[in-house]
């Protein structure tokens, strides 16, 4: 080849983008403990906050009080719904899926809404039968002695928001949505990613005793799947805050009449 002919050189490979990706199983079952984490680290603060800077000499029946008082459980609520969005919002910018794509964060038909309340109805109803025909609480017993505590505090507007509000929208971001996202593109499919993340949901409330534990997870199966059906949170997340509010409705009819 002469001098003169020049020398033509591929131009260097453009680097492939990442392809946007879910996280997996293990992924999924590692940040959602770390939102878990996050979570309970909100909520916790506060209760530390009012332990610290109580006068009385500390005790754990003072914690145990204070645990459940109507103004600190509002305000735990609300303090841990930042803390698992901080938490989310790390492990959805890794995946490179958009926040409102990960989370199923979209509008939904007249027609989903519908059958929901008429399901949720149903299901709810099924189970106040079953208790009254057992001789059960229909509503638990410590929840009326904190809305009394709020109502005595003048804090009853938070924790109604609290509980009717921030919990659907942190509990559902976490269950229904980012565990459901990520466990139903695994192994385990959208119906083992129903069922895990309803017992993951039903474990999230302790204070309840086995009954209330029972319809807790029937529940989480109905909203399970009607993420599945309508490809969205936003109608589980107003399921539950429905469910939240007839609950406290009853509840602070009950606490009115003891």
């Amino acid at each position: 080849m002469s001098s003169s002919e020049s020398v033509t050189l591929a131009p260097p490979p453009l680097p492939q983008p990442r392809l946007p990706r879910a996280w997996k199983f293990i992924g999924t079952s590692l940040w959602g403990l770390a939102v878990f984490i996050a979570m309970f680290a909100g909520q916790l603060s506060v209760l530390a906050y009012f332990v610290l800077t109580d006068p009385t000499p500390f005790s754990f029946d003072k914690v145990t009080e204070l645990a459940g008082n109507g103004l600190i459980v509002g305000l735990s609520v609300v303090a841990g719904l930042p803390m698992a969005l901080l938490v989310l919002w790390i492990a959805i910018r890794f995946s490179g899926v958009s926040l409102a794509d990960y989370l199923a964060l979209r509008w939904i038909s007249w027609r989903h809404l519908l059958l929901g309340i008429v399901a949720l109805v149903a299901l709810v109803m099924g189970w106040e039968g079953v208790f009254y025909a057992m001789g059960h609480e229909t509503s638990a017993g410590f929840m009326v002695d904190v809305l009394k505590s709020a109502r005595a505090e003048g804090a009853l507007w938070l924790l109604v928001f609290a509980i009717c509000v921030v919990a659907p929208v942190t509990e559902e971001l976490l269950t229904r949505g980012f565990l459901y996202r990520g466990w139903s593109e695994s192994a385990l499919r959208p119906g083992g990613a129903i069922v895990l993340s309803s017992l993951v949901w039903t474990a999230m409330h302790l204070q309840y005793d086995w009954f209330f534990f029972a319809e807790v997870f029937s529940i989480g199966l109905l909203f399970g799947y009607l993420r599945y059906r309508s490809d969205s949170i936003l109608l589980t997340v107003i399921l539950h805050g429905l469910n939240n509010l007839a609950a406290t409705l009853q509840t602070l009819w009950i606490a009115g009449h003891s």
